[in-house]
């Protein structure tokens, strides 16, 4: 055996042949390291299917570079020489190949990095860690765009994305004459129109096996294991990705933000999980949805609206969290301690639309935007629900969810937890938002148009009572302030009596 010069060590969420450490390696001379850990699985309590659609998109990403030349030297969680940890593994590779560096691309998640950044000391050999080249904003260039700004908004990040990529640009200017149509992106779902489903792919002989594996390893954790349906490879992906484009992008766009009984899926891509361990490439992605575009396939507003969730908010909450990290995580502006209430685990209450997110969470390990924003998250707001317990649950249960990802999202835009560095407001709404997008009051055991009350929606009495309890923080903001006006105009009985529901309510989780 010709001895070893690189270990290259890939991880779950680096499923790219053009990854950084590989593109620095030799088939001919570097070994291959991929392992399924029982701390990573294991760190929080991840959806069965999130952790079955890894291991299966793993072992078949280890077959692909295997196809390319690699030896790759792959570790099965219930394999005899599974240690269980990134650095335990690690160690027992380089003392059986005795590498002369270990070679990595930077992980995706702080704990991780720090880990990683002890090797070489416990190795006593070089450790190269590699930037992770396939996002278009590193976290120095990031930084670099932050320094001496008061505000980090997004849709200027955004822009200066669009400048770089020349996505969606005409010259110097966007195509259509501005930067987003998200005004046009708001019309609430019609249970006539035709909701087209992600593309189906049916688990191979690999993937029965992975799914076997976690139903016996992980039968404690949340979520159903079938209909196992996800793509865990490049070439499924990648149909699923054009099946999107031609089925359900010319719509996303007015439909984006609307929800509806019965239909988990609407018009999204549900690709956020492909991109997230690295099975699509994102600028790639964003590439053939403005080719869509300009073909005559799609509408702007449609294109622009994908794009920017991708090269403006999914790059710009990674810049969030390595600017900020760590610390970030234990970011709590309002104070919120209550606990998170039984039913994001078993979806059993009578609030009609946090319900249907919770069921299909357990089902499918995917929720869209909305759904997550303003009813879980809206909900844990209002309830003043610990961020950092609601964090850890995002984490869990969708299959698209990483730390650096998910944490801005969860502390930053739906909690406010930050104060207010990446969300202009706080994403407080109470139960008519919920109606006018969606179809869930219609069918809820409360009415969303009473505001106090045994049988009033609880989001309702919530909201005016979140208003209350924080009109000194929020007061001052100037897409609060009316709100905190409005509430301190009400009758004093009106405010007893919201005061009084919302703390019934709460009494009762």
């Amino acid at each position: 055996m010709s001895p070893v010069r690189n270990l290259i060590l890939v991880l779950g969420d680096q499923l790219t042949p053009t990854l950084s450490s590989l593109a620095a390696g030799d088939p001919t001379q570097d070994r291959v390291l991929m392992a399924e850990l029982q701390d990573e699985a294991r760190h929080v309590r991840h959806h069965k299917k999130k952790i079955a659609f890894l291991f299966s998109a793993m072992r078949h990403f280890a077959d692909e570079l295997r196809g390319l030349g690699w030896t790759v030297d792959y570790v099965k969680l219930d394999a005899v020489d599974n240690r269980g940890g990134f650095t335990e593994q690690v160690a027992a590779a380089v003392a059986a190949l005795k590498p002369r560096q270990v070679v990595v691309t930077e992980a995706g998640a702080w704990r991780v990095s720090v880990m990683m950044q002890g090797w070489a000391e416990r190795f006593s050999l070089p450790v190269m860690i590699l930037p992770d080249d396939r996002f278009l904003c590193s976290p120095a260039a990031f930084r670099s765009w932050a320094e001496g700004r008061k505000q980090l908004r997004m849709e200027y990040f955004y822009r200066d994305m669009r400048r770089r990529t020349g996505l969606l640009m005409d010259g110097d200017q966007p195509v259509g004459g501005q930067w987003n149509f998200d005004a046009e992106n708001r019309k609430p779902a019609e249970a006539s129109l035709f909701m087209p489903r992600p593309r189906i792919c049916q688990p191979d002989a690999l993937t029965e096996e992975v799914l076997a594996l976690v139903a016996e390893r992980f039968a404690d954790h949340f979520g159903h294991l079938a209909p196992f349906w996800f793509a865990v490879t490049r070439a499924d992906a990648e149909a699923a990705l054009e099946a999107f484009i031609d089925q359900a992008l010319p719509r996303f766009g007015d439909y984006q933000d609307a929800m509806l009984t019965g239909q988990p899926f609407l018009y999204h891509a549900v690709i956020a999980q492909y991109l997230n361990c690295g099975l699509l490439d994102p600028l790639e992605v964003c590439r053939k949805v403005e080719a869509a575009w300009r073909h005559g396939r799609v509408p702007l507003n449609a294109a622009e609206g994908f794009i920017r969730q991708i090269i403006g908010w999914r790059e710009y909450v990674r810049g969030i969290y390595w600017l900020k990290m760590p610390g970030y995580e234990d970011s709590n502006f309002f104070g919120h301690t209550r606990a998170l209430p039984s039913f994001y685990w078993t979806a059993e209450t009578d609030m009609a639309c946090v319900r249907a997110a919770v069921t299909q969470t357990r089902d499918e390990a995917y929720a869209h935007h909305i759904q997550r924003l303003m009813v879980t998250g809206n909900f844990a707001l209002l309830a003043g629900i610990d961020p950092h317990a609601l964090h850890e649950w995002y984490l869990s249960v969708y299959a698209d969810a990483y730390e650096w990802v998910e944490l801005p999202n969860t502390v930053g835009m739906s909690q406010f937890a930050d104060g207010g560095l990446l969300a202009s407001k706080p994403y407080a709404a109470s139960g008519a938002y919920i109606n006018r997008m969606s179809n869930y009051c219609g069918s809820c055991a409360f009415d969303v148009k009473q505001r106090t009350g045994a049988k009033a929606c609880p989001f309702n009495a919530l909201y005016w009572d979140f208003i209350a309890r924080n009109r000194e923080k929020i007061g001052g903001n100037p897409r609060m302030a009316q709100m905190v006006r409005t509430y301190e105009k009400f009758a004093p009985d009106e405010q007893k009596r919201i005061a009084d529901s919302a703390a019934e309510f709460l009494g009762r989780l």
